[in-house]
């Protein structure tokens, strides 16, 4: 089960998901090729005492001058500060909860790919099914409140999960349940983690923000997966699981520092927030362009990471210690990802960040090949580089380019889109693999990433849409 907390790089993080991870004024029709009018470099964060979206955002923390003293380091914010602690202890957590719940399923009594397939669809789907109203929500009340319920729930979930491994007592319906309730926590975590850097941080130090959250968090993953498969085969997934629900509650104090307010909006109905969000989300030719894209491509990541690369390494790699040194080395390169994406200035931002993803479809095509340990590593080393240049890239172009009062709205629809395939995938990946081989489904998985990634490049405002001056 993902973490509540963890939105990797937004949607694609979420897989990485991506997704991450997969995280808007009006701009020119869809399809039309045009670029977005006004951006919000010029009008700085919103805070959350703005107003509806019918009148745009009240200036938050606004973007510095042409010419004018250079802005403060962020590491003297004390929001920025407790934001990003909560988000590097709660990531360690899920570090140790990425490697060992594909193993705790797998080591049950009767275990199967299904059964594995099945628990992960579980968390899957209540995220997708709620994504949307989690933005709604996050919209409404204060957006620090609702990261804390979300994570407390998750705290909730990995803690029974955890207590049911280490007693031996673990059934699959009350695993399913459980990750039903981690995937409720993921629902309304997402969106409103989308919205607070916008509110703490100058428009001006959007990118900088992102990439620093980034690697604090990636740096805390690959500690985390650095010790998962050492806690898993010495104390047990159960203990690593446990590690995970307190990285919950730890978050969850931190976050409460923040203390963000809740939006002054004018009264409307849930579905006339969720019309405006949805008009935001499909005015924007590159918006949904790349969430079609990160769709496929999450779906086929979340397949690899949660399903077939495990039965990978456990029938021809050596097991969860192999495993374990794959997905470490994923992680070791979205630390040098994110470092990178801290400097990286590109005039063109979506279409070096869609480019970046062609190399999530190699460690796949390795793992298919029955490539050795060492060079899966070295391709997974590169395909979490490129995965964090793009939401670095990606998380700064729509906070950039999307009024904050309704930033968690549209948000919701952009992790909606990119995990609409991911239950799917989960759910059949097993299957799949039962019926024509691991080696078959990895190798399809790569074809779909490749083919999703030459379509969103097919979007003229993909190609086009530039970063203002001071960002480029």
């Amino acid at each position: 089960m993902g973490s509540a907390a963890q939105s990797p790089a937004g949607p694609v993080a979420a897989a990485a998901a991506a997704p991450g991870a997969a995280g808007v004024p009006a701009s020119g029709a869809a399809g039309s090729g045009t670029i977005p009018a006004p951006t919000r470099a010029d009008s700085g964060a919103g805070s959350e005492t703005g107003t509806d979206a019918g009148t745009g955002p009240t200036p938050g923390p606004a973007a510095a001058p042409p010419g004018a003293a250079p802005l403060p380091s962020l590491w003297h914010d004390r929001r920025f500060v407790l934001l990003a602690s909560a988000r590097t202890i709660s990531v360690l957590g899920n570090g140790f909860a990425r490697v060992a719940l594909a193993f705790a399923v797998l080591s049950l009594p009767g275990a199967t790919p299904g059964r594995l397939s099945l628990v992960l669809a579980c968390q899957a789907l209540p995220q997708l099914v709620l994504i949307l109203v989690g933005g709604v929500i996050a919209d409404r009340m204060s957006r620090s409140r609702l990261m804390m319920i979300s994570d407390c729930l998750g705290a909730a979930a990995y803690g029974v999960l955890a207590a049911m491994v280490l007693t031996g007592h673990a059934p699959l319906t009350a695993m399913c349940l459980l990750a039903v309730v981690a995937g409720t926590a993921s629902a309304l975590f997402a969106p409103a983690m989308s919205g607070v850097v916008p509110q703490i941080v100058p428009a001006a130090q959007f990118q900088q923000a992102n990439a620093l959250l980034r690697v604090g968090m990636n740096g805390s993953m690959v500690l985390g997966l650095a010790l998962s498969g050492v806690t898993v085969a010495t104390f047990g997934a159960g203990w690593a699981l446990a590690l995970n629900a307190a990285s919950f509650v730890v978050s969850a104090g931190l976050i409460r520092g923040l203390r963000l307010t809740t939006a002054v909006r004018a009264a409307s109905s849930g579905w006339a927030d969720l019309r405006d969000g949805w008009k935001e989300f499909i005015s924007r030719q590159w918006l949904w362009a790349v969430v079609c894209q990160a769709a496929v491509m999450v779906a086929a990541v979340a397949s690899t990471s949660g399903v077939l690369g495990p039965l990978e390494a456990k029938e021809h790699l050596g097991g969860a210690g192999a495993w374990s040194a794959i997905v470490a080395a994923q992680a070791v390169g979205t630390v040098a990802g994110a470092s990178f994406a801290v400097r990286i200035r590109v005039r063109r931002p979506l279409l070096v960040a869609v480019v970046a993803i062609f190399p999530v479809a190699v460690p796949m095509a390795l793992l298919a090949a029955h490539a050795p340990v060492w060079v899966i590593c070295l391709a997974m080393f590169c395909s979490g580089l490129s995965t964090d240049v793009f939401g670095a890239l990606w998380e700064t172009t729509m906070q950039r380019e999307i009024p904050e009062a309704v930033l968690s709205r549209v948000s919701s629809y952009d992790w909606f889109g990119s995990l609409a395939l991911a239950p799917l995938g989960l759910l059949v990946a097993g299957p799949i693999a039962a019926a024509v081989g691991t080696r078959a489904a990895l190798a399809g998985c790569a074809g779909a990433t490749v083919l999703a990634t030459f379509g969103a490049l097919l979007s003229p405002q993909v190609r086009t849409l530039r970063a203002p001056v001071e960002d480029g």
